[in-house]
């Protein structure tokens, strides 16, 4: 009977409420692993922070009865700080992780009001932006429940631009953001005057009934950054900006096999994540032809394709230059390789390998003579993290051994045991 009342309190946590689009998005997993990242999580905690192993025997024995009672248990505000700064650490599409133990977090899991939720956006974002010196913050909501999912915000930044689709199939914005420009007309949302190409969207929060609401983060708490050209008056003429805190709504925070479907969280720009990213890229604003008119080249020259290199360049000197003027944190691009390649070394020293994905850590540009480049990386999904679905990054999420002592036989025994789950959770 006890074995049954486990497997149904594990089936409702991984199932409840079905038709959620949260739900489809949450990793499923078997109340024996979530029991096992528990106590890996917990071990990861009491060894850092050099507690007592005595009190780690009585933790894992109080989350140990919590689960098989309840199919959950609850972080203390010292495990759930703790485990946002790992997932951080642990994340393999970040460069930025040399800086993971700044990360201020704010424990928000009693605000479950989407008023309220709102208003700790608006004090985090805030907070954020300061005088232009950006802080890392992450706000930390309601996790999933047996009893049913929280509310969460739905778009994917609290900050982003609209894509205005006219009758004519051309987009005015950012193509990225078209459907979700469609959902705040379809609640209200209007720009202010004629359709632009930098008209800032409200963002989205579904409260734990599934109904949406849309928030928009107040202009004293949001900074745009004119681009400006240092030289080329024509770039600087094409009248672009863009918002100073990249603050990520649409992600969720698994620490210990409890995941938080809202978790907010921002660092500061990499200047190739505007320039050669959101301006350049095809499926967002795609101005690389009109950077490239703007300083005399010819976009349509045949034979000769390093008018874009050129004009990538030129775009992201423009960004940077912004940025550094108006006094808002940003990097580079070279800065942020040598960043990355000090972290890297930081971990080996601690005996920790670096779980790295080497398409989301090299630079779009000039990644050949970055140190990064050159570096073999291997992305092993460890646990915590953050995973936007459990059909994409979600599915390969797990504990990681590796940096244990373990002679061959352990090590087949866990690379085995690793297949097993991913066989497991394959959508069959």
């Amino acid at each position: 009977m006890n074995f049954l009342k486990r497997r149904i309190i594990g089936a409702r946590m991984n199932y409840t409420g079905g038709a959620s689009p949260l739900a489809r998005r949450l990793r499923t997993i078997s109340a024996a692993e979530r029991r096992e990242e528990a106590y890996a999580f917990l071990d990861t905690f009491y060894r850092e922070a050099r507690l007592p192993e005595k009190s780690l025997r009585a933790r894992k024995a109080e989350v140990g009865r919590d689960l098989r009672r309840r199919g959950t248990y609850v972080h203390t505000p010292e495990e759930l700080a703790f485990g946002a700064r790992l997932a951080w650490r642990n994340h393999g599409r970040c460069i930025g992780r040399l800086f993971w133990e700044s990360l201020e977090v704010f424990d928000c899991r009693h605000l479950t009001d989407p008023e309220a939720m709102a208003a700790q956006v608006t004090r985090h974002m805030r907070g954020a932006l300061g005088d232009g010196r950006i802080r890392s913050l992450i706000s930390v909501f309601a996790p999933v429940a047996p009893d049913g999912l929280p509310s969460y915000i739905e778009s994917a930044q609290t900050t982003q631009y609209a894509g205005h689709l006219m009758e004519d199939g051309s987009v005015i914005g950012d193509r990225q953001n078209v459907e979700a420009t469609r959902i705040a007309r379809s609640l209200g949302w209007q720009p202010e005057g004629e359709p632009g190409r930098f008209d800032i969207l409200p963002y989205v929060i579904r409260d734990r009934n599934d109904r949406r609401s849309i928030h928009a983060v107040p202009k004293d708490a949001l900074r745009e950054v004119e681009i400006v050209h240092p030289t080329a008056d024509a770039i600087t003429a094409m009248g672009l900006r863009w918002y100073s805190v990249p603050c990520v709504s649409g992600m969720i925070l698994t620490i210990g096999g409890i995941d938080y479907p809202c978790a907010p969280f921002n660092g500061f720009y990499m200047c190739t994540e505007i320039g050669s990213r959101n301006f350049a890229d095809r499926k967002r604003y795609d101005l690389l032809p009109d950077v490239a008119r703007a300083l005399a080249l010819d976009p349509q020259a045949s034979g000769t394709p390093f008018w874009k290199d050129t004009a990538l360049t030129e775009l992201n000197r423009a960004v940077m230059h912004s940025f550094k003027a108006a006094g808002v944190t940003m990097v580079d691009h070279h800065a942020a390789s040598d960043q990355f390649m000090d972290f890297h070394q930081r971990e080996q020293a601690q005996g920790r390998r670096v779980a790295a994905d080497w398409r989301w850590i090299v630079p779009p540009q000039a990644s050949g003579v970055c140190d990064v480049f050159h570096l073999r990386m291997r992305n092993f999904h460890p646990v915590p993290n953050y995973y936007t679905a459990r059909a994409s990054d979600g599915r390969q999420l797990m504990p990681f051994y590796g940096d244990q002592q373990q002679n061959r036989v352990q090590s087949g025994l866990d690379r085995i045991q690793r297949r097993w789950k991913l066989w497991k959770r394959m959508a069959w």
